[in-house]
C-alpha cells in the first residue's frame, strides 16, 4: 500500500556534517515529511542519528532494527541505498 501511494522514497544516504536538528527540519520540510520512518545501512550516522532524535514523528534505525510495526505507524519510510541493498541481500 506504501508502494501505491508513492509513500516511499529512496536517498543516496543518510548523513549529516553537523548534528543540527533546526537544518534537518528544514530538509524534512523540503521532502514533505512529518510523519516518517528513516532506515539506514548497517551503521548510522552519528550527527544524523542525534539532529533526528529531537524531531516528533521520526524515527530512525539502522536496516537491522527495520520492523513492521515502525514502517506501519508512519506515513512515510525512508530508505538509504545501503539499506535498500541490504534488503535485496536478505530477501534473495
Amino acid at each position: 500500500a506504501k508502494a501505491k501511494s508513492a509513500s516511499i522514497i529512496i536517498i543516496d544516504e543518510l548523513k549529516l556534517t553537523e548534528a543540527k536538528t533546526k537544518a534537518l527540519i528544514a530538509n524534512f520540510a523540503t521532502l514533505g515529511l512529518t510523519n516518517a520512518l528513516l532506515i539506514g545501512g548497517a551503521e548510522l550516522d552519528k550527527n544524523f542519528k542525534l539532529a533526528a532524535t529531537n524531531i516528533p514523528n521520526i524515527d530512525v534505525l539502522p536496516i537491522q532494527g527495520i520492523n513492521v510495526y515502525d514502517i506501519l505507524r508512519r506515513g512515510t519510510l525512508v530508505l538509504s541505498k545501503a539499506a535498500v541493498e541490504a534488503l535485496e541481500e536478505r530477501f534473495k
